[in-house]
């Protein structure tokens, strides 16, 4: 699950700063949909400086983010599941509340919906 959640965010992250194609990445910036733009957002707040790891989360060691930073992308997460058609209680029974599942989910919507924008560029 660790290994699958920062693959994630390090894709996301990735898509964020592929600036080198600054015309399509203009388009599928300008194609995303709200609540895909809240969630790249969220993530980018992880840099910010309130954000950042704590001394004692990097003592930790670990490649996982904190509960406290992964609290700053569920509410952006949950919106991108919930916009897909998925229920709240879907949402709460697959999950089970679970921060990492959730964002998890979140990022695999985020990435199918970036495909997809990017395929209807090119065609």
């Amino acid at each position: 699950m660790k290994k699958l959640f920062l693959s994630a965010v390090v894709a996301v992250l990735t898509l964020g700063s592929c600036s080198n194609e600054s015309a399509a990445v203009n388009t599928v910036e300008t194609m995303k949909t709200p609540q895909m733009e809240k969630f790249d957002k969220a993530f980018k707040s992880l840099g910010d400086p309130q954000n950042r790891p704590t001394e004692e989360e990097k003592k930790r060691n670990t490649s996982e983010l904190s509960d406290r930073r992964k609290a700053l992308l569920v509410p952006a997460s949950k919106e991108l599941i919930l916009s897909t058609g998925v229920t709240e209680a879907e949402l709460t029974r697959k999950t089970g509340g679970d921060m990492s599942q959730i964002i998890v989910w979140a990022t695999q919507i985020y990435m199918q919906k970036s495909d997809e924008i990017r395929k209807n560029i090119k065609s």
